[in-house]
């Protein structure tokens, strides 16, 4: 392989999950009746790693590579496509920057059309919509999975090397991480790209671009995940938080010709976008994944004009000339008509010693692909009893000999479905440990094995575990609103006729705060029921009560 290319052709990758599907002769001439043919020469970049895509291309004849690392010391072909399929991935139709390259293997022909043509198509083809959306979803699925796309150089013991992990996982970022302590690969990176041991942890972005320990914002600015801030402007609806309360409210509000924005302080999809399978959500059947269920659900909400931007912290609201304005760490104040708000919650934390030692390395509050990958075939111990950790529990069941379940109740199915309790226990790689709590983590750098003491008996034990997975609930995002609206004694947002004054004028709407027109939806209201539908139907609901608030 000489410059990125093959010497030859190579065999066409096969079509596997629906990612590579052939498109018809009928979808050609469409595509081409919007945009145009054009003749290829071997050699020709079509989608460019670390730049973005304004082309939507289809292969008519000749064969296309998928590069890794195209301009790099050591680029590696992950797929290859002949005539009849479409090229690239999800960064085409959200904004991003390509992870990898796209080139010309052997000459021929394709069909370029404008992306936002491409938009407009698949709004008029539906199932010509969902058949890419679909192939695309699946792609950036496993372009994660392969370790393709940016590479972050660092200490695995570093704080900001795992802030800058844990940022490129919760937005579903393709990233390889090489770690400094262990990778022999990391130094002879780091001399070619003239980069000092003090300087990280790095991203690399297409071979040569370093960012050198980037903040969350700037990585995001690199990658085009989101959009500014809109500053002066008024919109009607401010969105704060991009759980699946959140996103739903901004679906529902953009498409019924509300000016929406929203900001969220780490990634959309919240808590929901960490649970690696769904199965109990109306309209999947096969279930689906937390992370799939946000990607789709912000690719719809900026289908209606919605703008999300990511990273950024809501840290105060007050009311200034008759609307609301709400003020953005690093960026300016946005100033909205009406208010939701959707932060959710943060995971709990363990009371055990050395818990923050091993947070860098083997401790977990999510159960993703990017997980299981550090975890491997090693045994695991996962803490809670409600869904998450059910969910947990049989995805990494998958690849790991053992999972211990530790659940503090004498039973199963007093917080957890029963579709669940009914899969854990018939899967021989789960243990069940009732009236179990963890009391020492054990290991030097990482995680090696775990003391649990049963709660009823006194008697403690020992268990093998390299990384321990911790769903043991969580307390409200609220700090920033204490002394704004009225809170529970819990920190949880009170609305409606939950409100001290609920019988004050005006009365207070079903969702709505102490403040009119600022509502409370998801995980954050006091009282609401910690399910993903639940959160969907209460962002939605809101939307309603804001017309009504307004009029």
């Amino acid at each position: 392989m000489s410059g990125g290319l093959p010497d030859g052709p190579l065999p066409e990758t096969p079509d596997l999950h629906g990612a590579y599907p052939r498109l018809t002769e009928e979808h050609i001439k469409a595509l081409e009746a919007v945009g145009e043919r054009r003749a290829t020469a071997r050699g020709d970049v079509l989608l460019r790693e670390g730049e973005r895509s304004t082309e939507f291309f289809v292969l008519v004849s000749g064969q296309a590579i998928v590069v890794s690392d195209y301009f790099g010391p050591d680029p590696k072909v992950i797929r290859v496509h002949g005539p009849g399929r479409f090229l690239g991935e999800l960064s085409l139709v959200i904004g991003q920057i390509e992870f990898v390259t796209t080139a010309i293997n052997v000459p021929g022909e394709v069909v370029a059309v404008p992306v936002d043509r491409l938009r407009e198509l698949a709004r008029n083809d539906a199932d010509f919509g969902d058949l890419v959306l679909r192939a695309y979803l699946v792609r950036r699925s496993m372009l994660i999975g392969e370790g393709a796309g940016l590479r972050i150089i660092g200490s695995r013991f570093s704080p900001d090397t795992h802030r800058l992990r844990d940022f490129a996982a919760r937005n579903r970022l393709p990233h390889r991480f090489i770690d400094v302590e262990e990778d022999s690969y990391a130094e002879h990176l780091l001399r070619e790209l003239h980069v000092p041991t003090e300087d990280l942890p790095v991203v690399i972005v297409r071979g040569e671009q370093v960012l050198r320990n980037p903040s969350n914002a700037e990585l995001a600015a690199c990658i085009g995940l989101s959009s500014p801030v809109p500053g002066k402007e008024v919109c009607d609806l401010a969105v704060v938080g991009a759980g699946p309360a959140g996103l739903a409210a901004a679906v529902y509000g953009a498409s019924e010709g509300l000016t929406t924005v929203v900001v969220d302080c780490i990634a959309v999809g919240g808590q929901a976008a960490t649970s690696s399978r769904i199965e109990n959500y109306l309209g999947f059947p096969a279930g689906i994944s937390g992370a799939e269920l946000a990607e789709r659900a912000t690719i719809q909400a900026e289908k209606f004009g919605a703008r999300i931007t990511v990273p950024a912290d809501a840290v105060a609201l007050s009311k200034e000339d008759g609307h609301y304005r709400i003020g953005v760490d690093g960026s300016p104040d946005l100033t909205a008509r009406a208010v939701v708000l959707a932060t959710g919650a943060k995971y709990r934390k363990l009371d055990v010693p050395r818990l923050a030692e091993f947070e860098m390395t083997s401790v977990y509050y999510a159960a993703t692909r990017f997980e299981a990958q550090e975890c491997s075939t090693d045994p695991v111990a996962v803490v809670g009893a409600g869904n998450s950790a059910g969910q947990a529990a049989i995805f990494l069941a998958q690849q790991s000999p053992r999972v211990h379940l530790l659940v503090r109740d004498d039973a199963l199915g007093y917080d957890m479905s029963r579709y669940l309790v009914v899969q854990i226990e018939a899967n021989p790689r789960i243990q069940v440990l009732l009236n179990t709590e963890v009391r020492e983590l054990i290991g030097e750098h990482t995680l090696e094995k775990i003391v649990v003491e049963n709660n009823r008996t006194g008697e403690r034990t020992e268990l093998d575990a390299r990384a321990l997975f911790v769903f043991i609930g969580a307390t409200p995002c609220t700090a920033w609103l204490a002394g704004t609206v009225v809170l529970d004694d819990d920190g949880f947002v009170l609305t409606g006729d939950h409100l001290p004054d609920a019988q004050s004028d005006p009365r207070p709407l079903f969702l709505e705060t102490s403040l009119p027109g600022v509502f409370a939806v998801g995980d954050v209201r006091s009282g609401s029921i910690k399910r993903v539908a639940s959160a969907v139907g209460e962002g939605s609901m809101a939307v309603r009560l804001v017309h009504e608030r307004l009029r």
